[in-house]
């Protein structure tokens, strides 16, 4: 005889069922309170999501109107400077008469203040550009034996101390480079300057090598004070500056130094330091030989390809 398939499941225990409905019941009120604190964390969130946004925009607004101080200062300023320097040639040139020692030194002294005030306006002013992303970088070829010799010229007049050679050493052969030009002569200037100020003897070395990579690096070398270790990883930030006997005659912003690495990352590249307290220090910038994410001329004609 067939078993009976219309029979009625077993029932489930009414002790059972009770204790899965307080179950049940006990996990909907976990979740409802888990989905409460889930929609307080959202609005949490949301919240300071707009404090961020508006901190984001007043931060911009206090960028813009310290970029438009520092831009306006720096129009200001250049006048005055100018005519401090143009007067104090004149003076040197002794067109009115000649000067004793002491009016030359003292003179000199005027020409050699406003002349580095005067950097310090343009390195005030770039920084403030690069802030606020409005400095444009033109690139194209050029020689760098013709970079090497445009700085020989313009640092010639400045070597006024004796015991310091500034020794150029020129590739042996040509290299063509497809960068901004005048931001590398910038960056260079800036480090070859404070190579001369920083060494009372001995000699400043810039050179050049071409990388595997690439690449090239620009280094400028002193037999200096050197730089110690703790400051190393400041060196290139705003406003640095080192605790030495020298730098405590040497008045600047501190500037310079950061600004060259701004400048160098807008080229593609980067600086850093090489450093031994009393043995030295030298300062590099490496880029690429063609400047990146920019259409690239042959060198032959200059042309965009």
């Amino acid at each position: 005889m067939s078993a009976d398939l219309s029979a009625a499941p077993s029932a489930v225990p009414t002790g059972d069922l009770a204790a899965l409905t307080a179950v049940t019941a006990d996990q909907a009120q976990q979740i409802e309170a888990l989905q409460a604190e889930l929609d307080e964390t959202n609005r949490g969130v949301l919240a300071l999501y707009a404090e961020l946004d508006t901190q984001a925009q007043q931060l911009r607004q206090a960028t813009e109107l310290k970029s438009r101080f520092l831009a306006y200062m720096s129009h200001e300023f250049r006048t005055p400077l100018s005519t401090f320097r143009s007067l104090a040639r004149l003076l040197l040139d002794e067109i009115d008469g000649p000067l004793t020692p002491e009016q030359r030194r003292q003179v000199e002294f005027i020409r050699t203040t406003a002349t580095e005030f005067s950097d310090m306006v343009d390195d005030l002013l770039d920084l403030a550009k690069v802030e606020a992303g409005r400095i444009d970088i033109s690139p194209e070829w050029f020689d760098m034996l013709d970079l090497f010799s445009a700085l020989r010229g313009m640092f010639k007049p400045v070597l006024t101390n004796p015991d310091v050679m500034l020794i150029f050493e020129e590739p042996q052969q040509s290299i063509r480079l497809f960068t901004d030009d005048k931001k590398l002569s910038q960056i260079l200037r800036n480090f070859i300057s404070n190579a001369l100020k920083f060494t009372a003897a001995g000699e400043v070395r810039v050179s050049a090598a071409v990388e595997p990579d690439d690449t090239v690096t620009f280094s400028v070398a002193d037999s200096g004070i050197g730089i110690a270790p703790e400051f190393l990883s400041s060196i290139f930030h705003d406003y640095a500056q080192l605790d030495s006997p020298i730098q405590k005659r040497l008045r600047g912003t501190g500037l310079g130094l950061s600004l060259s690495k701004r400048l160098a990352e807008l080229l593609g590249g980067h600086v850093g330091v090489r450093s031994e307290l009393g043995k030295g220090s030298t300062f590099f910038i490496t880029l690429p030989v063609r400047l990146p994410d920019a259409r690239k001329p042959s060198p032959g004609n200059g042309n965009p390809s």
